[in-house]
């Protein structure tokens, strides 16, 4: 294999150079024969810093959470064969939400495609074809095959993440090590949609009369439109409400819609004049409960992709530009108050035996957590709680991957979050996440990152124990799991980590305290119950439903 010398430069040094002009500082990934020359590129730069993840799927998620974090684009690096195949379900959530980030996945050399070399995925004489693969978790894919062409390979997939969603370069390690000459780097700016026309939204709500509704979504926050956000709401005098996954876009919101939201936001929608969508596709987990209102109003949206509910709809890809254009020409416009509206919870029944109660819970970490804190929520019965019930921080982010809903991102992500943001974390898991992918905490370790690992342990796939109970009923459980102490476990496991376990809601705020104040990571893990039911809409819907069966 070429070694690097003093003066040779390669195709890997190219991208690294590339990364580091377009503000790119981290590269996450896992090394292994096939990527490993990009990681000497990066030992030799000045700009950029290899992070070693334990797991690909996990360097992917740091890579989704460091670009949401407002880091710009977030970059995973993998080697070839399974490796690269442990990126895949991180990079659909990334697609699914559209969020920028470049994967650089290693190959086998090119002399060797289609003749048995190992993790062979060139496509050739039935091997593996990761083009065919990666093109389909994407907005853009291609192989590389010529050094000369990461000229133009490059800021094409840079380009086409920067439009939203992961970039996928494939690289033959005889090509990564391919001398290259020094032509310099082009630099390519965010690509943008042109800026559309607004008049006919701005028509429509200058004639509206009465109050106007206003649902936020996650572009708000890729486009760092949270203050061009409020001008809107003042210049409309509106209430805004947010999907699960936009928590923090503003400053303060009458709650959440969907499946996990408050049943105050579909209020508000009815007995509003109209209703304006603002970066955000509304998907199932986000419209539940909201069709019959949406339908009800007139509905308009502005945003990159046109929402899943019948709307006026004008594409923009900067809702920078797009939302101060509208407050501008609303500004004058008259208004019509909305009638302030009971704030109101879902209400799951009471559960019964030991372990802290999901809202209790939430309740502690909302009283604990300071302004500037970030929130990192997972999938599951937990999720579900964390987003139902806690608030997000002010001027602290709030991340929960909804577009796969892949258990155990909430690891990966936080830690590449605090790569970018440098501040408290605070990551909200269950424990059947933390077996999937919670070895992560050695690398918030390793890199003495403040974040504090929140694990609820309910010794059970509990969202899956819940639809057992529910829809099968109960007669059965594949997802209970044995007992575990998830705090003294990983106190031995890795030295030097300060680690809890919490049996009753009482411990809870002194352990949280002693957790956030470590100079890096900690653990707080919680025991809760697996039959509690969390706040999840068509869970309670269906609750209701049995127990009129039962008393019919």
């Amino acid at each position: 294999m070429a070694a690097r010398s003093t003066d040779g430069y390669r195709v890997v040094d190219h991208i690294v150079g590339t990364l580091a002009a377009h503000g790119v500082r981290h590269i996450f990934g896992v090394d292994g024969a096939n990527i490993e020359d990009l990681y000497d590129a990066a030992y030799f730069d000045d700009v950029v810093t290899a992070v070693l993840a334990k797991h690909e799927f996990s360097a992917a998620a740091m890579a989704d959470g460091y670009s949401r974090s407002g880091a710009g684009l977030g970059v995973v690096a993998a080697t070839s064969g399974g490796g690269c195949l442990n990126t895949v379900a991180a990079l659909g959530e990334s697609l699914a939400s559209r969020v920028p980030v470049l994967a650089l996945i290693g190959q086998a050399p090119t002399g060797l495609d289609g003749r048995g070399a190992f993790q062979d995925t060139s496509g050739v004489n039935g091997a593996l074809d990761a083009l065919a693969l990666f093109s389909a978790v994407s907005v853009h894919c291609r192989r590389i095959t010529r050094a000369e062409d990461v000229r133009t390979a490059l800021p094409q997939a840079l380009a086409a993440a920067a439009g939203g969603g992961p970039a996928v370069l494939l690289l033959p390690k005889d090509v990564q090590q391919a001398a290259l000459g020094r032509n310099g780097v082009e630099i390519v700016t965010a690509s943008r949609t042109a800026h559309s026309d607004l008049s006919a939204i701005i028509s429509a709500l200058r004639r509206v009369d009465g109050p106007v509704t206003i649902i936020a979504g996650e572009q708000v926050a890729r486009d760092d439109a949270r203050p061009h956000l409020e001008q809107l709401r003042d210049a409309l005098g509106a209430q805004v409400a947010t999907v699960p996954d936009a928590k923090d876009v503003a400053r303060s919101s009458i709650g959440v819609c969907g499946v996990m939201g408050h049943p105050d936001v579909a209020d508000a929608v009815a007995a509003g004049a109209a209703c304006l969508l603002v970066g955000t596709r509304m998907a199932v987990t986000a419209r539940a409960g909201l069709d019959a209102a949406l339908a009800a109003v007139p509905t308009f949206s502005v945003g990159s992709g046109r929402p899943y509910v019948d709307c006026t709809h004008v594409p923009s890809g900067d809702l920078r530009q797009t939302l101060t254009v509208l407050a501008r020409a609303l500004a004058d416009s008259p208004r019509t108050s909305p009638k302030a509206l009971p704030h109101r919870e879902l209400q799951p029944p009471p559960a019964s035996g030991s372990g802290v109660r999901y809202r209790d819970a939430m309740r502690v970490l909302d009283a604990v957590l300071p302004a500037g804190t970030d929130i990192v929520v997972d999938a599951g019965n937990i999720g579900a709680a964390a987003i139902h019930h806690l608030p997000a921080r002010r001027d602290g982010r709030f991340l929960v991957a909804l577009g796969m809903g892949g258990m155990g991102y909430s690891f990966g992500a936080g830690i590449g979050m605090g790569f970018h943001r440098r501040r408290p974390a605070v990551v909200i898991a269950g424990d059947g996440s933390f077996f999937m992918h919670g070895t992560e905490i050695h690398t918030a370790l390793q890199y003495r990152l403040p974040i504090t690992f929140c694990l609820f342990d309910n010794h059970a796939h509990a969202m899956c124990v819940t639809r057992e109970q529910l829809f099968y009923g109960d007669r059965y459980s594949y997802n209970r799991f044995g007992p575990s102490r998830l705090g003294a476990g990983l106190a031995a496991m890795l030295p030097g980590l300060v680690a809890f376990d919490v049996t009753d809601v009482d411990q809870l705020p002194a352990a949280l305290m002693v957790a956030l104040n470590q100079d890096g990571p900690a653990v707080v893990a919680v025991d809760c119950s697996a039959d509690e039911i969390p706040p999840f809409a068509a869970f309670l819907t269906q609750k209701e439903e049995s127990h009129a069966d039962v008393h019919a």
